[in-house]
């Protein structure tokens, strides 16, 4: 029975332990997806009501629904845990209280077995009327192991109250953290449907104003075409540079080897595929730390952000006959905000382009990271750059709110590569 109660007390307290780190687990969830929210607020409060950035208030406010969805989700799973926690800690207290019963019901059985009075008079008699000298020295012995196990009973007894106790209180305690958790579950339902009722009428609005944002869109797509050729011909550029090189390396090898010149034969570039960038041994290694490094690129700008435009096509929630698209993405800001290079490389070019105001791109090998819409660049063509390092200061648009946007970009030579895919949140 008492290695049955221990069996029963060990399994809930194991069980009870996997529960608090799940809760532990979900409250840490919880408070990451409330500083997106609040992040989200303060950008979207800065956010000009105009046509030309009221899809980035759409997507903003859409993105600010998913997170309290996903809040609430949370706090469905955290009510849902405390709920086991507590019928767990409803168990336990059962097995303690029927342990703590079992083990006095023990105590006061051996008590009645006592043969002698508790006073000192009685014990040194029943010691002397021992038969023999072995008998009154056994039963000293008996004596002291019986004083020793009532000792450890009483100590054990009020161990078992003291933890009786502390679980009665943590099981209050739960109990009340449910209960919290109940009435914010209920604030975060009330929030979500403000925010979906604003949502219908940032679409209203919208939709009232389709040909100014008709008008918007197109001249967004002139400026993202002329970006895309800017950023192709500056690639084809380089891979024409690089490819010339190598070809003219290879020429001067060959002639290097005809007249056994062995000590003038350098390095080729190689490219990883016909028509790609030729690059040296030491771009080549760059590339391939690039590419170990998909997932854990650090975001291109520090302090708080939100992605307004995703890459690829995308369709802005409740706008069913608007279609974006988009060779990086979009990242709203606080103003005075600065890009940050998100690897080593070496700056390959500086170009101005309408629309996305200063450009800088970076070369990691055969892979490039495209920063646009700076308004003041810090570094130069050729310059090496490292990991983290300020590229330049985000354009705040003064006529847009204060609209601070970075436009950023992968690719590996010609092809484009989703960021989100290589960035580390």
């Amino acid at each position: 029975m008492k290695l049955k109660c221990l069996v029963i007390l060990l399994m809930l307290a194991f069980a009870s332990g996997a529960q608090n780190s799940t809760i532990k687990n979900l409250k840490s969830q919880r408070k990451k997806a409330m500083e997106e929210i609040e992040a989200i607020t303060e950008i979207r409060n800065k956010t000009s009501k105009s046509i030309k950035d009221a899809l980035s208030r759409l997507n903003l406010l859409s993105q600010q629904i998913k997170s309290r969805e996903e809040i609430i989700n949370i706090l469905n799973r955290e009510i849902e845990s405390m709920d086991k926690e507590i019928m767990a800690l409803e168990k336990e207290i059962i097995a303690l209280e029927n342990s703590l019963k079992s083990k006095k019901i023990r105590y006061a059985k051996a008590l009645q077995h006592i043969s002698f009075q508790n006073t000192e008079q009685d014990k040194l008699l029943w010691i002397l009327a021992g038969n023999s000298f072995a008998q009154s020295f056994e039963r000293i012995r008996h004596l002291r192991e019986y004083a020793d196990w009532q000792k450890k009973q009483g100590i054990e007894i009020s161990e078992k109250q003291t933890e009786l106790k502390k679980q009665n209180q943590k099981l209050t305690e739960s109990k009340k953290d449910k209960l919290a958790l109940i009435h914010l579950k209920e604030k975060e339902e009330n929030n979500l449907k403000k925010e979906e009722t604003l949502k219908q009428s940032e679409v209203k609005t919208l939709t009232a104003k389709e040909k100014d944002l008709k008008k918007e869109l197109d001249k967004k797509k002139k400026q993202a075409e002329a970006l895309a050729r800017k950023i192709d011909n500056a690639i084809a550029e380089e891979i024409a540079k690089a490819n010339a090189e190598a070809e003219k390396t290879r020429r001067a090898n060959a002639e290097a080897e005809k007249a056994n010149k062995t000590n003038e034969i350098r390095e080729v570039r190689q490219a990883e595929s016909a028509g790609g960038y030729a690059m040296t041994k030491e771009e080549r290694l760059l590339s391939s730390d690039f590419a170990n490094n998909k997932g854990r690129l650090p975001f291109p700008l520090k302090g708080k952000y939100r992605i307004t435009s995703r890459f690829g096509l995308q369709n802005p929630d409740g706008l069913k006959h608007v279609t974006l698209n988009n060779n990086g993405i979009d990242i709203l800001t606080t103003p005075d905000n600065e890009a940050k290079s998100v690897f080593n490389g070496y700056v390959s070019k500086v170009v101005m382009v309408p629309g996305y105001n200063q450009l800088v791109i970076v070369r990691h090998g055969n892979y490039l990271s495209i920063y646009g819409n700076l308004s003041n660049v810090y570094v130069k063509p050729n310059e090496k750059v490292k990991t983290g390092q300020a590229l330049g200061k985000i354009f705040t648009d003064s006529e847009d709110g204060n609209a601070t946007v970075l436009h950023f970009e992968l690719r590996k030579e010609r092809t484009k590569l989703n960021p989100e895919r290589w960035l580390y949140w």
